[in-house]
This record gives C-alpha cells, structure tokens and sequence, in this order.
C-alpha cells in the first residue's frame, strides 16, 4: 500500500473523527453549542475531503477550496433547492443543509484554520531545526 493510500485512509480517519465528535456533541446539547460546533466540523470534513481526492494539494490550497465549498454549499441554500433535495434524503440534508444562517460563514474557516495551520507550523518547526543543525532541507550538510 503506497504512501498516497496510507495518507487517503488518514483522511477518511480524520473525518470519521470528526463525525463521531459532532454527534456526541448533539447527544449531548441541542442548542447553540451543537449548531455551531457541527457547522465547524463540517467545515473540518469538507477539507480532508479536499485532501482525500487531491493528496498533492498543499494545506493552505486545500483550506481555500474546503472553505469556498462550504460557502458555495451555504450560499446555494438560499435558493431552497438544498431544503428540497434533504426533505427526501438524509445525506442530502447532512451534505447539503436545509436553511441558511450568515452565522455559519463564520464557522466554517473557524474549522478548517486549524488544520491548515498544524501542519504549516510543523513545517516552519521543522524547517527552523535543520538550519539549526547545519542541514539543507535535501538532507545535505550545509557546509560543504
């Protein structure tokens, strides 16, 4: 199994992560905690979606695009074409939502900035040990 399937399966981990959180959550509060918090974690979703169809796709590219389709998605149920589709089906309405609310442009990035910004630290850290160490990033000594 290649290094992509392995990253592929991490990804499909993380959203299953994500999904068994919202819905502890909802069992445990039905009120604004669990709205918001799910709108987070969908935003959380959607990005490791991203990574999962496109691996290659740096942090910051795939939090663009995780948070652009999040809007699309919210912004599109203005038209209540969502409402229609999740009234006969549950994973239209997990997907695609019913009604909209401004609130949950905001909560969207609140779930995707942290996963775009870990893994950028760790390569900042990561970075900032090898100069340290006298290492270029190829692994090569610097001084000669």
């Amino acid at each position: 199994m290649g290094t992509s399937w392995r990253f592929r399966l991490s990804m499909v981990g993380a959203a299953a992560g994500f999904l068994v959180v919202a819905m502890v959550i909802r069992a445990l509060d039905d009120g604004a905690v669990a709205q918001h918090s799910g709108t987070l974690l969908y935003g959380s979703m959607v990005y490791v979606a991203v990574l999962f169809v496109a691996p290659r796709l740096g942090p910051v590219r795939a939090g663009v695009i995780a948070t652009a389709f999040c809007w699309l998605v919210e912004v599109a149920q203005l038209t209540g074409v969502p409402a229609a589709l999740s009234a006969r089906s549950l994973l239209a309405r997990l997907v695609l939502g019913v009604r909209f609310d401004p609130v949950d442009l905001a909560w969207y990035p609140v779930g995707v900035l942290p996963l775009v910004a870990v893994p950028w630290l760790l390569t900042r850290l990561a970075q900032r040990r090898m100069t340290r160490s006298g290492l270029r990033p190829g692994g090569s000594d610097a001084r000669g």
